[in-house]
């Protein structure tokens, strides 16, 4: 491997937190370690990508080198997304305390719309006494909590805003305690926002999607805890929503009522702009680990990072082209590229996010009492990637990286829509050297 001097320009714009970074550069660095040097030098005549005989031996050390790689995000280093002055978060505790964003305060209206003609039996607020405060919902969480793994996306960038562990009671055994009786159509909800017209943040659902979950996905829930601790109100808390197969918008913050109404659309905080407000999450690839430049002769490590979407990732896949070379008007997504498959790694024995020991509690979703995930990658994660170029001649290249999903649908899975997630072909830049 090249020196530190060289390798400065890394790839760490798609890192999700410095640390993670650091994990992955661990990882090329022990694989080189286990390899040793003689293994290296007898690497440096093979073709680009490992034949069939060096895959086997190639994966072991990759994953070996990977076992210690963290999956979960620190609840205070997730990415964030912030608008408005004063924060919610940061009003002084009296005011927080006045307005319902500690536990001890929170309340929750679950009411029809008064807009619409939208008929429950037993509606939740606090002018009649009723809403939803945190000791009921935890009265609820005694039967009907759970905890599942999700990524949190933002749906205007290329890199997620990191992964944790939500556990909450799905909003559906709320809803039931209202009595819907009729003219429901759509769920409108609401996060606490200041008088900032800015922070005025707002999500819709379609009722199904919250009453039955689709099949083989993930219910709506009011989410309390975050890597099992109590979530912040930096990360939305005392209560927001998470809904798994959504961008981050979709998951409001500081929540604070919910309106059942016979409205048709979205009331979206971005329903009037170019965004798609009912998009899933995409599957993506991209990048953390790659040096900008290395000697010829030398193997060069890639790891990376997958946003599992609504489709799924069966493999990602990884292509080295000459710097800038044109590519044809009727191929516009390199589906000709001489693509060949990376290594996704499996599901890691250290979870970290903080969790005790890296390891997750029982009850998580699709996942064995023993902490084992019932398949690997899921959906709404991310996973983890490695590969190894090796017999690059001295040049300039690009490298490219995407997912193909369960279906064998490749990235980028294009939609007609400005903003709609950020799922466009990853691309690096390597400099091999005499």
């Amino acid at each position: 491997m090249g020196d530190d001097n060289q390798r400065e320009g890394l790839m760490q714009s798609n890192t999700l937190t410095p640390e993670l970074f650091h994990q992955h550069r661990e990882v090329t660095r022990r694989y080189f370690m286990q390899l040793g040097t003689a293994g290296a030098a007898a690497m440096s005549g093979r073709a680009l990508f490992a034949d069939e005989s060096d895959k086997a031996k190639d994966a072991k050390l990759i994953a070996e080198a990977a076992a210690d790689l963290e999956y979960l995000t620190v609840a205070e280093e997730f990415g964030t997304v912030e608008r408005g002055n004063p924060l919610p978060y940061k009003l002084p505790l009296a005011k927080r305390l006045e307005v319902g964003l500690e536990r001890k305060t929170w309340k929750l209206d679950v009411m029809a719309d008064p807009k619409s003609n939208a008929q429950l039996g037993n509606p939740m607020s606090r002018a009649a006494g009723n809403a939803l405060d945190f000791p009921m919902l935890m009265k609820l969480a005694e039967k009907h909590s759970v905890k599942f793994l999700k990524v949190i996306s933002c749906l205007n960038m290329s890199k997620p805003l990191g992964m944790g562990l939500w556990e909450g009671v799905p909003l559906r055994t709320v809803l039931w305690l209202t009595q819907l009786k009729a003219n429901v159509r759509r769920v409108f909800f609401y996060g606490h926002h200041n008088e900032d017209p800015k922070q005025m943040f707002r999500g819709s659902l379609p009722i199904g999607r919250v009453l039955e979950d689709p099949p083989g996905d993930l219910p709506v829930i009011l989410c309390y805890k975050l890597n099992g601790k109590w979530l912040s109100g930096k990360r939305g808390g005392p209560v927001r929503m998470i809904i798994p197969e959504t961008y981050g918008f979709k998951n409001v913050k500081w929540l604070k009522s919910v309106l059942l109404t016979n409205e048709p659309f979205a009331n979206d905080t971005y329903a009037r702009g170019n965004n798609d407000v009912d998009t899933w999450m995409k599957s993506m690839a991209r990048f953390v680990y790659l040096p900008r430049r290395e000697k010829d002769g030398v193997p060069v490590a890639v790891t990376g990072m997958a946003q599992v979407g609504v489709g799924g990732v069966k493999k990602v896949q990884v292509a080295v082209l000459p710097r800038g070379q044109a590519w044809p008007a009727n191929d516009p997504y390199r589906t000709n590229a001489p693509w060949r498959d990376a290594q996704l790694l499996p599901a890691p024995t250290n979870w970290g996010g903080e969790l005790p020991g890296g390891k997750l509690p029982a009850g998580v979703s699709n996942f064995t009492d023993t902490g084992q995930p019932k398949h690997w990658p899921q959906r709404y994660t991310l996973a983890h990637w490695a590969t190894l170029l090796k017999g690059l001649k001295p040049g300039e290249y690009d490298v490219f990286c995407r997912t193909i999903d369960n279906k064998g649908i490749a990235q980028p899975l294009p939609r007609p829509f400005k903003k709609s997630g950020r799922n466009a072909i990853s691309k690096a830049e390597l400099t091999v050297e005499k």
